[in-house]
């Protein structure tokens, strides 16, 4: 009879595996989310990286052989950023209407959400390369990598980051929002995809679709404006 060690030896050297493994976690993930009304606390993505984890760790897979396997997942990313351009042209009348506050929202929302965890981390006294890789988590994966490569962040660290900002912004928007009594599904949006990139458009679009238009139209300005700010705050706040 063969060894399990070496069965499960063989079936990681497989490319498929880990993103099997990743495709089915989510399916977990979103079937829990269906199950429990949709509610905020149950992101099918925080499930995912949970069962994902759990995984790992009970086979010892280090995360560049989940990495290589799953990769494919990764590469999704650039072209799903790309076509977040189609809800800023079918929004376009009414991304000029409301320009001159979503400008204002977005200087601050993204220029605070940078300059915030630089300080905050620096007074813990954390390093040049930590901070690097701090100062983009709130943009998506694809931009916050590039951005992190170029500054000198880790770009694994800055993944795991951005992951963790959107799981979290996703969970805690819809109740902070309501609990502030903002009803503009536009307002509530825009304000989503910049604080929670894609994780946090993809919970607006659960909660409404003007919402998630507005989230993916605040993410994709947050990605650009993030790439200009990142490394002029960490010139000037990172020491």
């Amino acid at each position: 009879m063969s060894d399990p060690a070496m069965i499960w030896s063989y079936l990681t050297q497989g490319p498929l595996l880990w993103l099997t493994a990743t495709l089915v976690a989510y399916l977990i993930g979103d079937a829990t989310f269906r199950r429990t009304g949709r509610q905020s606390w149950a992101n099918p993505v925080l499930i995912a990286v949970l069962i994902l984890a759990t995984l790992l760790w009970i086979t010892r897979t280090d995360y560049q052989t989940y990495f290589e396997g799953a990769q494919f997942v990764h590469f999704m990313l650039g072209p799903a950023t790309v076509a977040l351009a189609l809800p800023l042209f079918d929004n376009l009348p009414r991304v000029k209407k409301a320009a001159l506050p979503m400008l204002a929202g977005l200087l601050v929302g993204s220029g605070v959400a940078v300059v915030s965890v630089i300080l905050i981390a620096r007074g813990f006294g954390i390093g040049h390369e930590v901070l690097a890789s701090l100062a983009p988590k709130s943009t998506t994966a694809p931009v916050a990598i590039g951005i992190a490569e170029r500054i000198g962040g880790r770009p694994t660290l800055t993944a795991a980051l951005v992951l963790l900002t959107g799981i979290f912004g996703a969970i805690i928007a819809t109740p902070l929002l309501n609990a502030l009594h903002i009803r503009d599904w536009r307002a509530r949006g825009f304000s989503v995809g910049v604080a929670a990139h894609g994780i946090g458009t993809a919970r607006a679009f659960q909660v409404n679709e003007t919402a998630g238009a507005f989230a993916g139209i605040g993410m994709g300005l947050n990605a650009v404006l993030t790439a200009i700010i990142a490394p002029l705050a960490l010139r000037l706040f990172g020491g």
